[in-house]
């Protein structure tokens, strides 16, 4: 049965690998100056080793002053030709949490470009003409940070090896896409929640209108997303503007079943004026104030809020709020979004995504964590439900210490129950298939202690572990990343993601329950950690 890690091919494709030209800083060449006629005018980019590169390419106009918090406007159209050459539109970012100093380049370098609120730019990687699928990202960071710059998501080794069009998007995040002014500051306010909602869709209108132009297909367009990227593809799923935009659709640890509703928007937004010091008559003065200033509000505001209704499956405080128009419903409760039966799902996550959020913690770093320690823990999540939850983990996992009890409870609880939720709900439909994987490699990396932690499988999506530090590199983690980016950008061909470096991938239903494992070596599970799973259902239903 084929494996992503047959000894014959793992040597044939490490050797062919080698003979493939790695994209690393400072190599593109000066001589090559693609230029390309876009909507809104000409841009130069760079060409390096057959593909051709467009970086900071404005879909929409800067979005700061009197265009704060509104729909995103059409870029202003330019005379000339405009570089396109360098990262940029990194949008003003949320606190991010705490991180061990040895873990700072494990997605490679920070990304470069300064906080800015001309942030609707997008970053493109073409092997040139022709009519190609298209592959357009939307980065993590919960909806409050992150970018789609940096080293582990370039584009180009994932458009040349696969013969793909890659897109990566930048938009609005926290307060300034999702700040909800419209019961307070009148009707030009209206769709403020949703702002960075709508730069989602300005994106993908640039792709249809432009992408023929750069070698990609406009009817066969794949959204892809990790994290809070995945969440964006879900919310994505569930908007009926968006139907037509895309074909199909993958969510890589980042499934939404519920977003922010009206009631808690709104208590958000009156958290927010009153640390800014900004009364209800006043919403105009937000558009002037200094972006440090209301940056400065976010996590105050999210304190003062609390915790959700439904901790397990709601989803973010500022990000997409549901209006009954942009975001009808639920994305995903009670069911699947019918306006998206169309699109085939692949959807997944890593088995210790958890991993990497305790990793500041001495007691779990360390593995000291007690007991009583663990249980406290627990307790946070799990609730009522605290010793059943405990006595299972420690039945199923008994050569586990706390610590990692810990992380595997926690991921399920944090990460999981929503995967699976989602891709029961779209199997139910019994519409599009839908796929569902675990990515179980873990990097030897840090004595092995981090797992197979939250964000690895980006650069195996993107083929570019050579230019990150979350693994070490080696034969087994390159043939992993090719049988990854292979059948990501498969599924984005056919709509299948069958191919030769996996074994068959039967789609998920309730029957069968099938996940394909991604690990050293590849293959189908019958519902794996069944029990865990039927234990979260279970609380999620109290």
């Amino acid at each position: 049965m084929p494996a992503c890690l047959d000894r014959r091919r793992l040597l044939g494709g490490v050797a062919a690998m080698s003979a493939l030209p790695i994209l690393s800083a400072g190599r593109a060449r000066a001589a090559a100056e693609p230029i390309i006629d876009t909507s809104a005018g000409k841009i130069r980019g760079a060409e390096q080793d057959g593909i051709l590169s467009f970086k900071g390419v404005p879909y929409g106009a800067p979005t700061g002053g009197r265009n704060r918090f509104l729909p995103p406007q059409k870029p202003e159209p330019w005379a000339g030709v405009r570089d396109a050459l360098a990262w940029a539109g990194r949008a003003p970012q949320a606190k991010t949490g705490p991180r061990r100093p040895e873990h700072a380049e494990l997605s490679g370098k920070p990304d470069p470009a300064a906080e800015t609120e001309d942030c609707l730019v997008l970053n493109l990687w073409t092997p040139g003409p022709g009519r190609r699928p298209v592959m357009v990202w939307f980065h993590g960071g919960a909806f409050s940070y992150g970018s789609s710059n940096g080293d582990r998501l370039q584009g180009a080794n994932l458009a040349r090896r696969n013969d793909v069009v890659v897109v990566t998007v930048n938009q609005r995040l926290n307060l300034f896409g999702h700040l909800h002014l419209g019961d307070l500051g009148g009707p030009e306010y209206a769709q403020s929640a949703n702002a960075g909602t709508f730069d989602m869709l300005a994106a993908l209108e640039w792709v249809r209108d432009n992408i023929e132009r750069f070698g990609g297909d406009p009817g066969n367009v794949t959204i892809f997303g990790q994290s809070g990227g995945g969440g964006k593809v879900s919310t994505l799923l569930a908007m009926p503007a968006a139907r037509g935009l895309f074909h199909k659709a993958i969510v890589m640890s980042g499934s939404v079943i519920r977003l922010v509703e009206r009631e808690r928007a709104q208590r958000l937004a009156d958290a927010v004026l009153r640390e800014v010091g900004v009364s209800y008559g006043e919403i105009d003065r937000l558009q002037t104030m200094p972006m440090a200033q209301l940056r400065a509000a976010i996590e105050p505001a999210e304190k003062a809020i609390g915790p959700a209704a439904q901790p397990l499956l709601d989803r973010y405080a500022f990000g997409p709020m549901v209006d009954g128009t942009v975001v009808p419903s639920q994305p995903f409760d009670p069911a699947a979004p019918a306006v998206s039966d169309h699109v085939p799902v692949l959807v997944g996550g890593v088995k210790d995504e958890m991993a990497i959020y305790l990793a500041p913690d001495d007691s779990v770093w360390n593995r000291t964590l007690s007991e009583a320690e663990l249980r406290t823990r627990v307790e946070k999540v799990a609730g009522d439900h605290t010793e059943h939850v405990l006595e299972t983990y420690r039945r199923l996992y008994p050569a586990m210490n706390p610590a990692e009890r810990l992380i595997a409870i926690t991921t399920d609880s944090n990460f999981r129950i929503r995967t699976l939720v989602q891709a029961e709900r779209l199997a139910a439909r019994g519409k599009a298939p839908v796929y569902l994987y675990s990515f179980d490699w873990e990097t030897p990396l840090f004595d092995g202690r981090l797992k197979s932690f939250h964000a690895i499988d980006v650069p195996f999506a993107f083929d570019t572990i050579d230019l990150v530090g979350s693994t070490d590199r080696g034969a087994v983690a390159h043939a992993l990343a090719t049988a990854v980016s292979t059948t990501w950008a498969t599924f984005a061909r056919t709509g299948s993601p069958d191919n030769g470096t996996i074994p068959h991938w039967p789609a998920y239903s309730m029957a069968e329950r099938a996940v394909l494992i991604l690990a050293r070596d590849c293959r189908i599970e019958r519902d794996p950690r069944g029990e865990t799973r039927l234990l979260w259902k279970e609380i999620t239903r109290s």
